[in-house]
């Protein structure tokens, strides 16, 4: 459990470093600018998709039992 808990919030931590070295390169981006930029990248697509996967399956799915 803290294994599974610590891998995600690496990869929810990687993204918003992503998005600030983004930012730097180009200050007066927009945010539709910065998420385009971002997403350009295979690796940051899979760890989004990981994430919100993550967050639906142990916050948003209700108890099936």
């Amino acid at each position: 459990m803290i294994f599974s808990t610590a891998f995600f919030l690496l990869c929810a931590a990687g993204l918003i470093l992503a998005s600030w070295r983004i930012r730097l390169r180009d200050a007066e981006a927009t945010v539709t600018e910065l998420f385009d930029r971002l997403l350009e990248d295979r690796s940051v697509r899979i760890a989004v998709i990981v994430v919100w996967w993550w967050l639906g399956w142990h916050f948003l799915a209700g108890e099936t039992l």
